[in-house]
């Protein structure tokens, strides 16, 4: 798809059939991410693929979001080999893995899948429920999966500012 296409095409999706995604399509999904830049491409990404029951449960537990996706993605980043920015104040982990995760959200709309970015939820709570080391941190979720056939954007989703209020050439 056209790369203009999918940017307009794509859509936090909040209710999905039960159409299991394809592991081709969901490997096309997980190579955007890998694909992705970080900083000193130290790739400090990494993502867990919620697909079994016991999981979906857990997450579930945790945020009320899935939507009935069958497929979860959770963007962690190693808190630990992250590029530190010159004055200390931050490090590169929560953008990095803020552009695996879109890389991966774009991925998925090019597949024909639907997405929504999750952030309702308490990264410490799920990554204690999955059991994920501790160095790790939880930037976001990603739904994954086929939108029901009455799925459609929220109301506002098509409500954009002009270039002009939020664009300044200096």
């Amino acid at each position: 798809m056209e790369f203009g296409k999918v940017v307009r095409k794509r859509y936090a999706c909040k209710k999905y059939s039960s159409k299991k995604v394809e592991r081709e399509k969901l490997e096309a999904v997980l190579e955007a991410g890998r694909l992705a830049p970080t900083a000193k491409n130290l790739q400090e990404q990494h993502i867990y693929v919620l697909e079994s029951q016991e999981a979906l449960d857990k997450f579930d537990i945790e945020t009320p979001c899935r939507y009935g996706a069958k497929t979860v993605i959770v963007v962690a980043f190693d808190k630990d080999n992250v590029y530190r920015y010159p004055g200390g104040q931050r490090d590169s982990g929560i953008e990095d893995a803020s552009i695996v995760a879109t890389h991966m959200m774009l991925a998925a709309t090019d597949q024909g899948l639907n997405s929504c970015w999750i952030n309702f939820l308490d990264p410490d709570k799920l990554a204690k429920a999955l059991e994920l080391p501790e160095n790790e941190e939880i930037l976001m979720a990603l739904d994954l999966g086929y939108a029901a056939e009455d799925a459609e954007p929220l109301a506002n989703h098509f409500s954009r500012k002009e270039l002009s209020e939020t664009v300044s050439y200096l």
